[in-house]
């Protein structure tokens, strides 16, 4: 452990976080020494990798997935704690430029080729067609100016400032979940409302119980119970169903020390520590909190309106089925090798685990004897499962699945996100660049053992899969320490099956026009 000088109060501040000590040094060591990235040996590709789900399979996966649903085994964990102040970078950015934001002059820097000011235009072209729209005009109505007005001047700034900031609806402080996404003749939907709505499609059990679980920051909570307690009554009333959602928030255990430019513990004036919120991949601890048993992770902002929704519901049932086919499998075999030492049960259980879960011995090692090939089998098939679905690479931003080399020469599917990858390999390069799938965060997870015991997810996490990133603070640089990645490093040690998908299935809002693709307008 290299040498950290950490004052009495330093070391109070860790302990009221519930963070050690020794936790705080091996994070300033990986600012000193760099992230180890993820290998990569090639991009998973249909019959490498990743699975293609025929039409005479679906049937029996459907029924597995209604058999597992009824029993009331499922249950939607979505991520829903970020705020969506990306979604508002470029108007946000119109507004503290100074510049005049009038539509000729708007317009001037589009045609020139100003993607920012496309983005603009875009929005206010398209400002009638947004599921808030009756909410902003309501709020330029107790100014001088109403929306009629706005538009026929062409000047903007109030505008904006209406939607984004605290002198109107303040979207870009709150988060996308209690944002309207979608309009309909009946009134509107937020993406919360979305997501309720999704759930009663596939996790619904036999005495309509749809269970949810939303991690959110803690700031928000209140507004999310608030939302959530004033629509409940109306789904539960129009579709026969009875929600069971709950909500968490990150651990402050989870939390990461940033440093300066020079490694050293950034600091506030006062001379505290600053600590910052771990990333998405501190939401394992909240995962394995809900000790569930089969969980659906899907992302806040990747929902449909209802035309839409079919074909959907459709793949995230194709899964769901498809996880409790194979964990049915996975389970007998664990219990008949556990049971007997026959060589025929243990010679069928390595096939099974080589063709249908990838799961292979460390390169260049012979498992010989008939107790180390049951100890493989014991080890490597009592974990917890997930299988993703997979959207052919539009060049969309994010990760993908690949073959990773791990430690011991073992090869294993992950998703690896781009900020894991040495991109200055040109080896690497060029197979990052090949990828033919990409993930957009569709997983379905089994979480429990082929006894019924909960996995304790914490062991299954490669814990040097971390992420550094420039940041600032009161105009100071720092550097900041991700954890690894819920769907990444978060779940490197799981079993992974991937599946091709239709891309119909990802449809995400990242930023605020998105909500003006036909997808989005229901």
């Amino acid at each position: 452990m290299e040498h950290l000088i950490l004052n009495e109060k330093d070391l109070q501040q860790i302990k009221a976080l519930g963070i050690t000590e020794k936790k705080v040094h091996s994070q300033i060591a990986f600012f000193k020494h760099g992230v180890v990235f993820q290998k990569l040996i090639r991009p998973c590709s249909l019959g490498d990798g990743i699975i293609s789900i025929s039409e005479k399979e679906i049937p029996q996966l459907l029924s597995k997935h209604q058999e597992g649903a009824y029993q009331g085994r499922l249950l939607k964990f979505v991520p829903a704690s970020g705020a969506a102040s990306r979604m508002f970078d470029v108007l946000m950015k119109a507004l503290k430029s100074g510049s005049r934001l009038h539509r000729e002059e708007i317009a001037r820097k589009a045609e020139a080729g100003d993607q920012e000011a496309k983005q603009v235009l875009s929005f206010v072209n398209g400002i009638t067609r947004f599921a808030f729209y009756d909410d902003l005009k309501s709020v330029l109505a107790r100014t001088e100016l109403t929306m009629d007005d706005v538009l026929a001047r062409g000047e903007y700034t109030y505008l904006i400032e209406a939607l984004v900031t605290d002198r109107g609806l303040n979207y870009a402080n709150l988060p996308k979940g209690l944002l309207k996404f979608h309009a309909y003749p009946e009134g509107c939907r937020t993406a919360l409302e979305e997501h309720l709505v999704e759930a009663i499609s596939y996790v619904q059990d036999q005495a309509g119980i749809c269970r949810l679980h939303f991690t959110v920051s803690p700031e928000h909570y209140k507004r999310f119970m608030h939302h959530f307690e004033a629509v409940r009554e109306h789904y539960e009333t129009n579709y026969g169903v009875r929600f069971h959602v709950d909500f968490s928030f990150q651990k402050p255990s989870t939390n990461t020390i940033a440093v300066d430019m020079n490694n050293e513990p950034f600091r506030e004036k006062d001379g505290k520590l600053v600590f910052r919120p771990g990333g998405h991949g501190a939401l394992i601890e909240n995962l394995n909190d809900i000790r569930g048993d089969i969980i659906y992770i899907k992302n806040i902002d990747n929902i449909f309106p209802d035309p839409l929704k079919g074909e959907t519901f459709l793949w995230k049932k194709i899964l769901g089925g498809l996880l409790i086919q194979i964990q049915e499998k996975i389970f007998t075999y664990l219990e008949k090798v556990e049971r007997q030492k026959e060589n025929k049960i243990i010679e069928e259980a390595l096939e099974f685990a080589e063709k249908e879960l990838f799961i292979l011995p460390p390169q260049g090692k012979q498992l010989k004897s008939l107790d180390e090939k049951r100890e493989f089998l014991l080890k490597k098939l009592n974990r917890p499962i997930r299988i993703g679905g997979m959207v052919k690479n539009q060049g969309e931003p994010g990760g993908g699945p690949f073959w990773v080399q791990g430690k011991k020469e073992s090869l294993s599917l992950q998703t690896v996100e781009h900020a894991q990858v040495d991109i200055k390999s040109a080896e690497q390069q060029k197979i990052w660049n090949t990828a033919t799938h990409f993930s957009p965060v569709d997983f379905v997870c089994g979480v429990r053992d082929y006894k019924g015991n909960p996995f304790n997810l914490k062991h299954y996490v490669n814990q040097d899969a971390v992420f550094i990133s420039q940041k600032s603070k009161d105009g100071r640089a720092l550097k900041a320490l991700e954890l690894p990645g819920l769907w990444n490093g978060g779940m490197a040690d799981w079993i992974s099956l991937f599946v091709e998908v239709p891309l119909i299935t990802f449809n995400p809002v990242k930023t605020i026009t998105d909500l003006l693709r036909k997808e989005h307008q229901p």
